[in-house]
């Protein structure tokens, strides 16, 4: 493990190549899982501000879900996370042919919204796990359904890390991820 500023990362982080390969996992991370993606406190207001912007890139479904139950559901563990539509895909799955990707994000590319994604799901495949007081440990989530990532991780020789560079500045700040590549570089 690498400490960096308040954050425990697991050495994998590191070490995996990752790249997704949405034309051969088809965003399956949408729609595979008990539950849909984690939300943090902090994204509810966010996301329910950005709702009337993003629902004309939903499913009719997934309108109609969260029309009737909102934006937000518990897991087993009782943390939030975004509804599933008839407990498949994520309520903002919408589909390019068969494959899934993510509606607020469409209406952020669309300049619709200023709020891109659930954090959680921007950083996928790293999971971040509250410990004590403001410390967070970030670990790489293997998952069978992302083996198409891991492949063209290896192929173009990039570790996940810098994959998911924009997310992590997103999530801890660009110093914080330039502490972060020095750690991984010092080996």
């Amino acid at each position: 493990m690498k400490c960096v500023g308040n954050c425990l990362v697991g050495d994998e982080i590191g070490v995996v190549e990752f790249v997704c390969d949405l034309d051969k996992c088809k965003g399956a991370c949408c729609i595979e899982g008990d539950a849909g993606a984690p939300i943090l406190e902090s994204e509810v207001g966010e996301i329910e501000d950005a709702l009337d912007a993003v629902k004309p890139y939903m499913t009719e479904k997934g309108r109609q879900e969260v029309e009737a139950n909102g934006i937000l559901d518990w897991d087993a563990a009782g943390n939030m996370v975004t509804p599933l539509v008839e407990g498949r895909e994520c309520v903002f799955a919408v589909f390019d042919g068969d494959i899934a990707l993510c509606a607020i994000e469409q209406a952020y590319n669309d300049g619709k919204t200023t709020f891109k994604k659930p954090i959680s799901c921007h950083l996928y495949p790293i999971r971040v796990t509250e410990l004590f007081e403001e410390e967070q440990a970030l670990n790489y989530h293997k998952w069978q359904i992302c083996k198409p990532a891991l492949k063209n991780g290896k192929k173009l020789n990039v570790p996940l890390y810098i994959f998911l560079k924009e997310p992590l500045v997103r999530a801890y700040g660009e110093q914080w991820y330039k502490d972060l590549e020095k750690e991984f570089e010092n080996k």
